[in-house]
């Protein structure tokens, strides 16, 4: 297969940019290399939240007790409905080249990541009224270092999204950025998988145990 028919998940724009199609394969290698290594790191999580969800409870809160299906409900349609937004930012960026449309999906992304965190600091912070802390068991800490951490990382998602929407209006689009765009949309898509198996394990699971 030539070079130019080469196709790299999430950029596959060899028909519009052949160069740039080329160019992305090393650096598009190296950020699954990235995205691999961060979902070894949640999976470490998990495991340890597996654990101390059975071993950690220290007379505290069980997971069904802190396992809230609605508001896991909520917080799952809003950032799955992100990353569909996010795949038609995508497809504005590779396909017709409309930053416009690009940046408006890109909003509505943003707002919903945005309504997604506040979610969960609203249950974080529900929790915490409860006398329910990360100081309280081995549990509650798990669990709170679990969602913490993927809510750390949605917020670094939509800071990195503000990052290249100021490139872009500053210095308009090249093909750097656009490769930057479908590197954040791959991370992006990732949160969801991650989330997915939160909401089993933590939630799904919590309310059954």
């Amino acid at each position: 297969m030539s070079a130019d028919r080469k196709l790299h998940a999430g950029i596959n724009i060899g028909h519009s940019d052949p160069d740039a199609h080329r160019e992305a394969e090393p650096v598009m290698f190296g950020f699954w290399i990235f995205l691999m290594s961060d979902l070894v790191l949640f999976a470490l999580l998990l495991a340890t939240y597996s654990a101390m969800s059975r071993h950690g409870i220290a007379g505290g809160p069980t997971p069904g007790d802190v396992a809230d299906l609605r508001s896991a409900g909520v917080e799952t349609a809003l950032l799955l409905l992100s990353s569909f937004t996010f795949g038609l930012a995508s497809l504005a960026l590779k396909y017709r080249r409309d930053n416009r449309r690009m940046l408006g999906w890109l909003g509505v992304t943003a707002l919903l990541g945005a309504a997604f965190l506040a979610l969960e600091m609203r249950d974080f912070a529900m929790l915490a009224a409860d006398g329910a802390t990360p100081q309280r068991s081995g549990f509650l800490s798990a669990h709170f270092t679990l969602l913490g951490c993927h809510a750390l990382h949605v917020a670094a998602g939509l800071g990195w999204m503000a990052l290249l929407v100021v490139q872009l209006t500053t210095r308009g689009m090249d093909r750097g950025l656009r490769l930057r765009f479908m590197r954040l949309a791959l991370f992006w898509h990732m949160l969801d998988i991650v989330w997915i198996a939160i909401l089993t394990f933590v939630f799904l699971y919590g309310a059954i145990g």
